[in-house]
């Protein structure tokens, strides 16, 4: 059976590691952690640690860590679904309900990962045979010894086109398994599958506990059409929710000493990775993409201030400019990034060959906080600013940046941070200029006389039509909901932000919410499923029917009966991106009208306004729907 990570998480808050660990190991108390004799080895001195806070322990007589699950596993010989019934019965979780396609989707893994497994052993064991020679060179120049080769499963996929298959297959997999698993590659022509990694050096690429799940490979041959090569999306990988060398990077975070308070490091390549953990930093990388939203998760769940060290060429600062984007909306109070550059152009790999781990730790130890990294990279694409125009733009860019932080007491302190350094870049310039209290009480009169005034002498007929334009969502907002409910993987590329944001009208906060707990529960969902989850919440037909009408008036592009899945999943990320730049803007023009008091900025607020109404004219037009709509 599959469980839920907030499944497991609710069992782990109830239940205290020492407590669990204590009824079978003797445990003292040593500062914040706890010590005993190993329960997997025999020992006189104690070298087995119990850490409640980060909720592992480790053996360093063995080698073995983890959490009170692989505890029971262990020392109980208990399967995972033995020891987590046991421990949701002592914490009083109740166990989720047996669901029969899901053991069967969970029989079809375990087949899968068997063979991921047979296929590691198979890649490690070329490396090492007459034909790997070239490669056991290319890691004795990029430094890694033989002697770590088995610590990171490194290996070799040799040139030939069906070694790894014809290995596979007379072991007893069929080759529908080894395409499933990312292993073989289908021609399109409907010719024989063949290895889908060929004369690439092998990194296998692990979930959070140590399991295998895909594979990356590196070229050999410089001339390569691809230099690096991940394994495609399949039922145990996803490769934007997934971080190379994270099951690492938790063991060396768990045998840390409790007040060192180490940094989880985020980095560009492989190499990079295994660097830094040789280094003893706990580090991780994406998918060869830049980070998702998915992998940000993960990250903020196992340290609240991960650094990002990208390279400083261009593409390395385009990453880092990418990774701030995706993060800005999802910041809040006590989960933030910080910034690290390794010196000279250089990569953590290079710096732990030339320099050793002191180096590289020093050099990853000198960060900057998110909002320096995004002043800086803002002010850089900015470009001039020597005209009250540019200034102007530039100001109006900050506070947008700021007001795309959900979060609205953080997105508050942004652009009091983000204005005092915009403040900050004209020292000895004169005060800007504020209006008295009579052009502000004008102001304010003229800003009053914009708004509506109470329609009066309405009939019935006529009040009734507008409680009900009233309370209907917003056409697009209904679209996005509609065509979610239709195709719940829509929501995969947004699923952290329409957790915190909802589709940007509070009439369908119930449904997004809905939606985003049946996606993180992981099943496989159509239609009919979420329709009958949805009317079990009280949300009937009636509601639909309001959608659709609502949603018609979008006229949105991804609702097209004759587009391809792949193309109406792009356009609904795009309207998304689209509506949740216009709440940012709506927030951004609040924020500005509570800030002409103190100021006299109309400038900003004019620019501002521009921009929203721009914004909100091309969502009603379906202008955003034109490749040049932005």
């Amino acid at each position: 059976m599959r469980f839920d990570d907030r499944f497991l998480d609710e069992i782990k808050s109830r239940l205290r590691l020492s407590d669990v660990i204590g009824r079978t190991v003797k445990l003292r108390r040593q500062g914040r952690e706890f010590a005993g004799l190993s329960p997997f080895t025999k020992e006189k001195s104690p070298s087995f640690f119990v850490n409640d806070d980060k909720g592992f322990y480790h053996c360093f007589s063995s080698g073995k860590h983890g959490d009170l699950i692989s505890f029971l596993m262990e020392t109980e010989r208990l399967s995972f679904p033995e020891a987590v019934e046991r421990l949701a019965n002592e914490a009083g979780v109740p166990m989720p309900a047996v669901d029969p396609k899901a053991i069967e989707e969970d029989k079809k893994r375990q087949g899968l990962s068997d063979w991921l497994d047979l296929a590691a052993k198979w890649f490690e064991a070329e490396l090492r045979r007459p034909s790997g020679r070239e490669a056991r060179d290319y890691l004795t120049r990029r430094g890694l010894p033989e002697a770590e080769w088995a610590r990171f499963g490194v290996g070799l996929a040799p040139e030939g086109r069906t070694a790894l298959k014809d290995y596979l297959i007379a072991k007893g997999a069929r080759p529908a398994e080894l395409i499933e698993a990312g292993l073989l590659i289908s021609p399109e022509d409907g010719g024989a599958p063949y290895d889908r990694f060929r004369g690439r050096i092998i990194f296998p690429i692990s979930d959070g506990r140590g399991r295998i799940i895909s594979f990356g490979g590196r070229a050999l041959d410089p001339q390569a059409r691809a230099k690096y090569l991940n394994g495609p999306d399949t039922p145990l990988f996803d490769k934007g929710r997934v971080l190379y060398g994270l099951s690492e990077a938790r063991k060396i975070a768990a045998t840390a000493p409790a007040d060192a308070h180490p940094p989880l490091v985020v980095v560009e390549g492989y190499m990079d990775v295994i660097a830094c953990q040789r280094a003893n930093i706990p580090a991780v990388a994406p998918m060869g993409t830049a980070l998702t939203e998915g992998q940000l998760e993960l990250l903020w769940r196992y340290h609240p201030e991960p650094t990002l060290c990208f390279d400083g060429d261009g593409a390395g600062q385009r990453a880092a400019g990418r990774a701030i984007e995706r993060a800005l909306p999802l910041l809040r109070p006590g989960r933030t990034l910080k910034f690290a550059m390794v010196e000279g152009g250089k990569d953590p790999d290079d710096v732990l060959r030339d320099q050793g781990p002191a180096a590289l730790k020093a050099q990853l130890s000198k960060t900057e906080p998110f909002v320096e990294r995004l002043f800086k990279t803002a002010l850089e694409e900015t470009g001039a600013l020597d005209t009250p125009e540019q200034k102007t733009a530039f100001k109006v860019r900050l506070r947008k940046l700021a007001s795309t932080i959900a979060d609205t007491e953080l997105a508050g302190a942004y652009r009091e941070d983000l204005l005092a350094r915009y403040e900050g870049l004209w020292p000895t310039a004169q005060p800007v200029y504020t209006v008295g209290a009579a052009a502000r009480e004008l102001s304010r009169r003229r800003w009053d006389g914009k708004k509506k005034a109470p329609i009066t002498g309405a009939t019935a007929l006529g009040k009734a039509a507008a409680h009900a334009l009233h309370s209907s969502p917003r056409p697009l907002s209904a679209a996005l909901a509609l065509a979610a409910i239709g195709r719940p993987d829509m929501l995969n590329d947004s699923l952290e932000r329409v957790a915190l944001s909802g589709f940007g009208d509070q009439h369908l906060n119930q449904i997004a919410g809905e939606l985003v707990s049946l996606s993180l529960e992981g099943e496989v969902l159509d239609e009919a499923s979420v329709r009958r989850r949805l009317a079990a919440r009280g949300i009937d037909e009636s509601v639909f029917d309001q959608l659709a009408r609502a949603a018609a008036r979008a006229q949105a592009a991804f609702m097209a009966p004759d587009i391809s899945p792949a193309e109406a999943r792009a356009l609904w990320t795009r309207a998304f991106d689209a509506l949740m730049e216009l709440e940012s803007l709506e927030r951004a023009v609040e924020a500005a009208k509570q800030d002409v008091d103190r100021d006299g900025d109309f400038a900003t607020l004019k620019r501002l306004k521009a921009d929203r109404d721009l914004l909100s004219r091309a969502i009603g037009s379906g202008e955003i729907w034109s490749e040049t709509a932005h």
